[in-house]
């Protein structure tokens, strides 16, 4: 790291590439024998994250460099050509990782390889060879008095025969030539994948599967990903899970799977995405609240971290910043009417013990700012708290009125409380959207491509501690990375 800092300074990318460091030596940690990971990144960090790879894993683990060309060329092609690819970086843990090759299908290039016919009803087939590409000591033997290749052959002595006895074989004129194989169109798997994939497009708004979650991937990409490095009944770990399309693909293919994101807003869009996908599927979830005393902990230890929960525990999405945000720190969707409109809600978050009337009157001239700027006049306000409201806040909150809708009249600005919600309670209106369906109307109605905070901006939103610092001629060194627990111990082990 002293050399990245160096070469980068302290930067954003730093700062990434010092928290992918300490992540990447855990994943090794827990990463099977048999196992590969593939990460994801973008050409402007990959040749740092192989760097950093290499030192982890060892640059004989180093598999493949994967190129995924999602979408055409674009971008200022005056000066430069178009970006228009994805790196993905694949390591193998040690010489005996799992693998399958995948094969595309059919074309007519590939067809057209296939270019004999001895006319016995097989069809079309073309010669291939049977000469080991690596040294295979114990594949050197001579076959009907032909000399072996210097590697030796690809198959046993015994498949030998077998391909022999099935008239599959092509014996040369003279013995110091190469026996090669037919190989049958009919029986072809069809061309392998190799290591620039440019048949799967990226997902756009309109796709089925979109969700409207940025950096969210398509599942085919995922499922070729899970067919190649896994099997049925295998474990597969996404330490950054997103909208969870490789979970997704995980459950959908039979593998059992861990996904880990640091933001709330996440496991709402990974939860709701299971349930909508795999009716009647069992999961657990650790690491977010569970009682009044784990939500007000975390209140007290990490404000930032409860304005996310308590946003997305009631329905809403996280706004994406804690300062300067306007007074609003998330939103939701709701049904107003029988005719489908719908109206948009907004949600401000106090985690601090010292409440004031005050704070509602601050919530109802933003509610009223809202109203003009959507031009929603049915919109409606939350103030979330760590703790009771005191009496002249329930007080303000009733002064602001009702709004009364096709489904009856409801408050214009409530108050919910830590208990109130481990009590049960919500949101009062008419049909509240889940976070998905909340994200596509929150698209329609303000003209946005996405409602979601953009994982990539949770770096601007945090600072990070850089693994060194120097004064002078010295260098310390420091904690690769530092975290504050966000449940105390009992809580998070009870989940």
């Amino acid at each position: 790291m002293q050399a990245l800092r160096k070469v980068l300074g302290e930067n954003d990318k730093l700062a990434y590439l010092t928290m992918m460091t300490a992540r990447l030596a855990e994943m090794k940690r827990v990463l099977k024998r048999d196992g590969c990971i593939f990460l994801h990144c973008d050409p402007t960090a990959s040749h740092y994250l192989k760097m950093v790879l290499d030192i982890i894993f060892c640059p004989q683990c180093f598999v493949n460099e994967i190129i995924w060309q999602r979408s055409q060329a674009k971008g200022d092609s005056r000066r430069r050509f178009g970006r228009n690819h994805d790196v993905i970086l694949m390591y193998g843990n040690g010489d005996g990782y799992d693998f399958h090759p995948v094969f595309m299908e059919t074309d007519e290039e590939y067809a057209s390889r296939f270019n004999k016919d001895d006319g016995d009803g097989r069809g079309a087939y073309h010669s291939a060879p049977l000469d080991s590409p690596s040294l295979r000591p114990n594949l050197i033997y001579k076959y009907k008095n032909y000399e072996p290749p210097a590697k030796g052959w690809r198959v046993w002595f015994e498949e030998m025969q077998r391909l022999d006895a099935d008239g599959l074989l092509m014996f040369p004129e003279r013995h110091d030539q190469r026996i090669r194989r037919k190989l049958y169109l009919s029986d072809a798997p069809g061309p392998m994948l190799g290591d620039v994939w440019t048949d799967i497009r990226p997902l756009q708004g309109s796709a089925r599967e979109s969700l409207g979650y940025p950096t969210q991937k398509p599942i085919s990409l995922l499922q070729r990903i899970l067919a190649c490095a896994s099997s049925e009944g295998d474990v597969i770990l996404d330490p950054f899970c997103g909208c969870g399309t490789s979970i997704h693909a995980a459950e959908a293919m039979g593998r059992h799977w861990i996904g880990i994101d640091v933001a709330f807003q996440a496991m709402r869009v990974v939860e709701d995405r299971l349930k909508n996908s795999f009716p009647g599927i069992s999961y657990d979830v650790f690491g977010i609240p569970t009682s009044e005393s784990g939500a007000r902990w975390l209140a007290e230890n990490d404000p930032f971290k409860f304005e996310e929960w308590a946003v997305n525990i009631i329905g809403g999405m996280h706004s994406g910043k804690y300062r300067s945000d306007g007074g609003v720190d998330g939103s939701f969707y709701f049904l107003t009417g029988k005719n489908d409109t719908n109206s948009r809600g907004i949600i401000s978050v106090k985690a601090g013990k010292h409440l004031n009337p005050g704070m509602i009157r601050d919530l109802a001239g933003t509610l009223h700012r809202e109203r003009k700027f959507t031009d929603g006049p049915n919109a409606i306000a939350v103030f979330i708290c760590a703790e009771r409201p005191t009496k002249g806040m329930l007080d303000e909150a009733r002064s602001a009125g009702v709004i009364t809708m096709d489904f009856g009249d409801y408050p214009a600005l409530q108050i919910l409380s830590v208990e109130d919600i481990f009590s049960g309670n919500g949101i009062r209106v008419p049909f509240l959207y889940d976070v998905v369906s909340a994200a596509a109307a929150g698209r329609k109605k303000l003209g946005q491509k996405s409602l979601y905070l953009d994982p990539r901006e949770l770096a601007r939103q945090r600072q990070f501690l850089f693994s060194i610092t120097s004064q002078a001629t010295s260098a310390k060194q420091l904690p690769l990375f530092s975290e504050t627990r966000i449940m105390p111990e009992p809580i998070s082990k009870a989940g």
